[in-house]
């Protein structure tokens, strides 16, 4: 049990951090308020005030609004973000991002509640308006409303207007997926191959030599010629490796134990009982379908719904990795696009990293570094930035950072640590990240030439199609209209892996029965011979007995017979004698 002690001493030293926490927005405040003083004094002949509007509540000076204004005066095509927040927004200082930059990745992150997934939403809105298409994993449905226009109200009107947004209903060009049917959507499937060892070692909870030992499986099943298509097949060849006709080959392969080789398929068979079984087969979704355009330019929104997450969050995170890692592999070389072909944004990014192996952050980081040279942007959505990688972090040079939480500890060293990263602004960011309202974020991101642009604390822009999740009839009618369905729709099951160990070890045991059979036949056979010889030589042994007893009696008979002759013949010699004989 805890301590009332030590919860009271944590209690104290939170209120301490919350203290000095507010105590540091207040200096910043008054230092705000002193420079601005400062500099009306110093100019009383100014000729009229600045058009652009400034509270006397606000953290920045004219001199860094200015600054910030100018950093975000893109020439570029770019995508509006918002308006900077200076105790009020300022519609004339319009916080962008450059479209070339898309494909230089980027995260948004902030505690649940925050307003991350309507900032989602509007970046995705005007990406698709500007012909780029975006892949997005839809885990709690928030993201269908842009099937259908938004609806007005005077409170959203208010907002947009405030920040400069000219608002209007809208909706744009959709397709809806699913992780292998589960769910409505155009079925996302993988080969157990396509997807490889790698990335299924970590589905499978398997620890690095079982992994090693995996990839040894996967490389003489492709020598063999035995297709690995879906969880079958890999178990089929486990089955066989483990099997008396595969020991053999077992040993032949080097490095994998039987009992490694064991605990590897019953990883499998607990995997597949899962249902995971319908995420691997055939047809395997091919990844440039993500990059289709709509006839009228706009590029499509390809929205994964995903439920069921945290029954099987590696699985989720692993899929989407290996999408990323296809589009790679797929894709060809394009440089320094004037903007990317496709931008893929990764939910619940924190799933991807949790109890990663050393390899599979390894894969993660080098394809985020090389994926930008395809035309692929990747962003990273998630609550904090800690949840990411730091070999990854360090690569997404646009950051949206909304509201965090510090109400403990570890929470305080965290927001000390994502303070840290960014560069230095006229803000107290520890101060300002913790009070942030719904909707608003600091921003930076790249400018055109690659240079991180000046932190801007931002109302963000609202998306013009729904807010909430779209009718059931609309997503079935894109899921209905959409011309993938049929081709992606229905599972094939060709001959692979699975059919031809399977005829193998059938034929194998067919032989082994008939063997058996042949053995025990011939078995049968000598002991019936060995129990006819017997039965003979009891026979014979009988007949012996049976003569021999003959025998005796004839002899006894003999015996008999004779001493009773002799016995008459004495007695007439001695009858004659004595004459004892009658007459």
């Amino acid at each position: 049990m805890t301590d009332p002690g030590d919860l009271q001493k944590q209690a104290e030293e939170l209120q301490k951090q919350a203290d000095e926490l507010k105590r540091q927005a207040e200096a910043a405040m008054r230092k705000a308020q002193e420079a601005a003083a400062g500099a009306a004094a110093a100019a009383p002949a100014a000729p009229a005030a600045p058009t652009t509007p400034e509270s006397a509540d606000g953290p920045l000076t004219q001199a860094d609004i200015d600054k910030i204004k100018a950093g975000y005066g893109f020439t570029d095509t770019s995508l509006e973000l918002g308006a900077l927040l200076n105790g009020e927004p300022l519609p004339d200082a319009q916080i962008r991002i450059p479209l070339g930059m898309l494909n230089r990745h980027g995260l948004i992150a902030g505690a649940t509640g925050t307003g991350k997934t309507r900032t989602l939403q509007a970046i995705v809105e005007q990406l698709s308006a500007n012909g780029v298409s975006v892949f997005a994993a839809d885990i709690k449905g928030d993201l269908s409303g842009v099937l259908v226009d938004g609806e007005p109200s005077d409170k959203l009107l208010a907002r947009t207007k405030a920040i400069g947004q000219d608002w209007s209903p809208a909706h744009f060009p959709t397709e809806v997926f699913s992780l292998g049917g589960k769910g409505k959507g155009v079925p996302i499937r993988a080969t157990v191959a396509g997807f490889g060892p790698l990335l299924l070692a970590r589905v499978l909870g398997l620890n690095e030599v079982q992994e090693s030992s995996l990839g040894l499986v996967f490389h003489y099943a492709e020598e063999k010629g035995l297709a690995l298509l879906d969880l079958e097949d890999l178990r089929a060849v486990l089955q066989y490796l483990t099997s008396p006709e595969g020991k053999a080959e077992l040993a032949g392969i080097g490095g994998i134990s039987p009992a490694t080789a064991g605990v590897i398929l019953r990883e499998l068979v607990s995997f597949a009982a899962t249902g995971a079984e319908a995420f691997f087969g055939e047809p395997e979704i091919d990844t440039a379908e993500f990059l289709r355009q709509a006839p009228d330019g706009r590029g499509i929104i390809s929205l994964l719904e995903v439920p069921g997450v945290a029954d099987q969050p590696q699985l989720y995170s692993t899929f989407l990795m290996w999408l990323l890692a296809d589009l790679y592999n797929g894709l060809p070389e394009v440089g320094d696009a004037p903007k990317p072909k496709l931008v893929f944004f990764l939910d619940e990014a924190h799933l991807l990293f949790t109890d990663a192996s050393k390899e599979f952050i390894t894969q993660i980081t080098q394809t985020v570094r090389l994926i930008r040279s395809k035309g692929v942007g990747v962003f990273f959505i998630t609550q904090s930035p800690k949840d990411v990688h730091e070999d990854v972090l360090a690569q997404l040079g646009s950051r949206v950072q909304h509201a965090l939480r510090a109400f403990t500890p570890d929470d305080a060293k965290a927001l000390r640590a994502t303070v840290s990263t960014y560069p230095k602004s006229g803000y107290d960011l520890e101060s300002v990240l913790t009070s942030l309202g719904t909707g608003e974020a600091i921003v930076t991101v790249m400018n055109e030439s690659g240079a991180p642009t000046p932190v801007a604390w931002t109302r963000m822009r609202a998306p013009q199609s729904s807010m909430t999740t779209a009718p059931e009839s609309a997503i079935d009618g894109v899921i209905s209209a959409s011309p993938l369905f049929e081709k992606y729709g229905t599972p094939i099951d060709r001959e692979s892996a699975g059919e031809i160990l399977t005829a193998k070890l059938n034929a194998a045991a067919e032989k082994a029965q008939a063997e058996a059979d042949a053995k025990a036949q011939a078995k049968q056979h000598a002991a019936d011979a060995k129990q006819n010889a017997a039965a003979q030589k009891e026979a014979a042994r009988q007949a012996k007995a049976r003569q021999t007893q003959a025998e005796q009696i004839g002899k006894t008979a003999v015996k008999v017979l004779t001493s009773r002759t002799t016995q008459t013949v004495l007695k007439g010699v001695l009858d004659g004698i004595f004459g004892t004989r009658r007459r």
